[in-house]
């Protein structure tokens, strides 16, 4: 399944910068967190891009690899709104 250039949403923006404020304040590379977290690095990138909708196993994943707790990655963030 061809990957939008384009974000999702801006839902999925905030959250690939909040993941990528915490790895990089951890010091991490998005390769190390992919190992972190048992996921492939290139998935990584795409989240950071706001390029994927994730599943609750692959947000919890990636708390996990950031040693952060869940709601920090989702608090405050908006469905996005559907075309009437």
């Amino acid at each position: 399944m061809p990957v939008s250039a384009a974000p999702v949403s801006p839902a999925a923006t905030q959250f690939g910068e909040r993941v990528r404020t915490r790895r990089q304040k951890l010091g991490l590379s998005q390769e190390g967190l992919a190992e972190a977290c048992g996921l492939h690095w290139t998935f990584v990138g795409q989240v950071e891009r706001g390029r994927r909708n994730l599943t609750l196993h692959n947000i919890l994943k990636l708390a996990s690899g950031l040693k952060v707790d869940p709601a920090e990655l989702v608090r405050g963030l908006k469905p996005p709104r559907d075309a009437d």
